[in-house]
């Protein structure tokens, strides 16, 4: 059990499901998608250290 919850937690299908149930105005949705990134961006940059 622990592995699966693991497995789906890394996939983001929780976080989905959280975005989907009320309704994301487009501005919020940009601006959630560049916090997003930068922070895949700044993860992948300590990882290169």
């Amino acid at each position: 059990m622990k592995i699966l919850k693991k497995k789906i937690q890394n996939d983001g299908l929780f976080r989905r499901l959280k975005l989907k149930k009320s309704y994301e105005k487009p501005s919020e949705c940009k601006r959630r998608k560049r916090r997003e990134a930068l922070r895949r961006h700044r993860i992948a940059a300590n990882r290169g250290r």
